[in-house]
């Protein structure tokens, strides 16, 4: 077990921690909760030895072995699956002597060797070694990579997606305790769904730091609470945790005003969709959060964040109508037919899978003055009285680093008093000094709450946001949620966090198969739809032919080798090398081909020879495979 005695730790001479004593038990999934700089990830850094206490004592059993999330990823040239594979070491570490050893043994420097052979084949088979690059598949496949990417070098890939192979190399590690600092960060719902489930039949003891409510409840069976420099511990998960504490706090503060507005604006939709066949299992949801907001409202009711949206000043019917749209870049289609219509109170959420087009559906809505897209075809009207509010994780990068957030308000609104801008940014809790601090030196939840208050100041009828909750803490989460239940503007939402979509969208819409479309049903609904996608993807593939091999298995007797001839032998080595390049050129050129800048100052002669190199790319992989099929058909003879 991990025991703490009378525990405390700091960070930069900033106690964060005092006299924490308690125990974690083999085999728990704890969620570690508190403000953003309360601890938390000093906390993880103790158990990784990175950290150490000021004072009293952390142990745990010495002989465990910590997986944990790299913080930053190097621009490898190493193939993503095997950086991957890399995450079990002693795997990794076989692997490597066998083919020293049976190297020596084959040059005959070592005829000795095959009892050190037999005794790593058996330890392999122990650790289930035979079939680690068909788990490794799996977590990629999982956490959304494509077969093709399992070649592609890590130096490939953006930034979003090395932090999921920093993900998928922890989980392929056979670990005793697991930890987690906000690992649904960088996906989406699809991939953050696969993850609840590969999580909840983990083996070993798991740490989870989360701002995902709906994560914590499905995952967690104790919650570990930093508030005040303490340490507590609460059996159950997130939402047990908060009926604890709301037991607490509702004696010491009356939340009834809050808790009526919150109730009231769920009974009204609760009341106007109960019989509709349509809206019953989105009303049956609002009924069950009904009966939790109660405790909710209280086990929040300290929180430093407070604020409403303000009221536009005034509204058209219909806010936005889309007709018959086409969405894409270029020549690019990726969504056709699209015909949405947005009034005053709508309250949509998007659906879909990762690359699916719900940020081109977003960018869409926003149009092209809001640095989003006009359609290909199609209508695109807005109301006389549209104001737009977009929000969007490329807003983060507008923030002027050297500037305040008073700088940034003063900037928008020169004739405002200085107080009441000093008193709006406070409900966002920039108090203090921090309103006068440059923000190239917050995180990124502070530059998150920053953009969304600018976003908000502007008092927007019709609001469209894009991932709003990235790194926002539990508390800003709860806050945001509030003011958008009581908003009176138009609302259309993506985001991952299914408490915030289930709060405050009385519709959802699925982006698929190149549609936009009404979906019938809740997020459970949703999350069926998604199991029978991936296993209709699976027996498709089962079906196809076999393409080319994403990464040679790992070494296993034959009984009856294949006759390869040496000629055929290098150019099948030629060919999968050959394909490899290609095929990661493929996938970068056709990044490039989606990319918005690409067509803001066309080029013609520049567009012409990227798509003619792209179906020169198609051939020669046509052309190769082909041929890698004819010899290894061969081979087979």
């Amino acid at each position: 077990m991990i025991l703490l005695r009378n525990l405390g730790f700091s960070r930069n001479g900033d106690a964060l921690v005092d006299g924490a004593s308690l125990q974690l038990h083999p085999g728990w999934k704890v969620g570690l909760t508190g403000a953003n700089g309360c601890g938390k990830s000093s906390f993880m850094a103790l158990l990784r030895n990175e950290l150490h206490a000021d004072r009293g004592d952390l142990e745990r059993p010495p002989g465990w072995v910590v997986a944990h999330v790299a913080q930053d990823t190097p621009a490898l040239p190493d193939a993503a699956l095997d950086f991957v594979l890399d995450g079990d070491i002693e795997l990794r570490a076989i692997e490597r002597e066998l083919a020293i050893i049976e190297q020596q043994h084959d040059d005959g420097i070592d005829d000795t060797a095959g009892e050190r052979i037999g005794t790593l084949h058996g330890r392999l088979g122990e650790i289930d070694g035979y079939a680690a690059h068909a788990r490794a598949a799996a977590l990629m496949h999982g956490l959304g990579f494509k077969d093709a990417d399992f070649t592609r070098a890590v130096e490939e890939f953006s930034g979003g997606w090395r932090v999921r192979l920093n993900l998928a190399r922890a989980l392929m590690c056979r670990s005793d305790l697991l930890l987690l600092d906000e690992p649904t960060n960088h996906l989406d719902l699809d991939a953050i769904v696969w993850l609840e489930d590969w999580l909840k039949s983990y083996p070993g003891t798991l740490i989870l730091i989360s701002h995902d409510r709906d994560f914590l409840d499905a995952i967690t069976s104790h919650i570990l609470a930093i508030e005040n420099c303490k340490l507590q511990l609460f059996t159950g998960n997130y939402s047990a945790c908060e009926r604890a504490r709301a037991e607490r706090l509702a004696n010491e503060m009356a939340m009834a005003e809050k808790q009526r507005r919150q109730a009231a604006h769920l009974q009204k939709y609760i009341d106007r969709f109960r019989a509709s066949a349509t809206k019953a299992r989105q009303a049956q949801s609002r009924i069950k959060m009904l009966e939790r907001m109660g405790e909710i409202a209280a086990a929040h009711a300290d929180s430093a964040f407070s604020f409403e949206f303000l009221e536009p000043s005034g509204y058209s019917d219909p806010l936005l109508q889309i007709e018959k749209a086409k969405a894409g870049y270029g020549d690019l289609i990726i969504l056709d037919n699209i015909n949405l219509t947005l009034r005053p109170g709508s309250r949509i959420g998007l659906l879909g899978r990762n690359g699916a087009g719900k940020s081109t559906v977003m960018k869409l809505l926003a149009g092209a003055a809001a640095g989003g897209l006009q359609p290909l075809s199609g209508v695109r009207e807005e109301g006389r009285n549209l104001k737009l509010g977009y929000f969007a994780q490329h807003q983060l990068e507008q923030l002027r680093p050297d500037e305040s957030p008073l700088w940034h308000m003063i900037h928008y609104e020169g004739r405002t008093r200085e107080q009441e801008m000093r008193n709006y940014l406070g409900k966002f809790d920039f108090r203090g000094d921090m309103v006068d601090a440059p923000c190239g030196r917050f995180s990124g939840g502070e530059k998150s709450r920053l953009a969304l208050a600018l976003m908000i100041r502007t008092a927007p009828n019709l609001l469209l946001l894009d991932e709003p909750t990235n790194h926002l803490d539990l508390e800003m989460r709860e806050a945001l949620t509030i003011a958008l239940q009581e908003t009176e503007a138009g609302v259309v939402i993506v985001s991952h966090d299914r408490h915030l979509l289930r709060a405050s969208c009385d519709e959802l819409w699925l982006v698929a198969d190149g549609k936009l479309t009404p979906f019938e049903g809740d997020l459970d609904d949703y999350a069926d739809w998604l199991n029978k996608t991936r296993n209709a993807e699976k027996t498709a593939a089962k079906a196809a032919p076999a393409a080319v091999p994403a990464a040679a298995p790992m070494p296993t007797p034959q009984p009856e080798p294949k006759k390869v001839t040496p000629s055929a032998q290098k150019e099948i080595a030629k060919l999968e090398k050959q394909m490899a390049g290609w095929q990661s050129e493929l996938k970068l050129l056709e990044t490039r081909l989606t990319d918005p800048a690409l067509y803001a100052t066309p080029d013609p002669a520049l567009m012409q020879s990227l798509m003619q190199r792209q179906t020169e790319l198609g051939d020669q992989i046509d052309q190769a495979e082909s041929r890698w099929l004819e010899l290894q058909d061969a081979a087979e003879l």
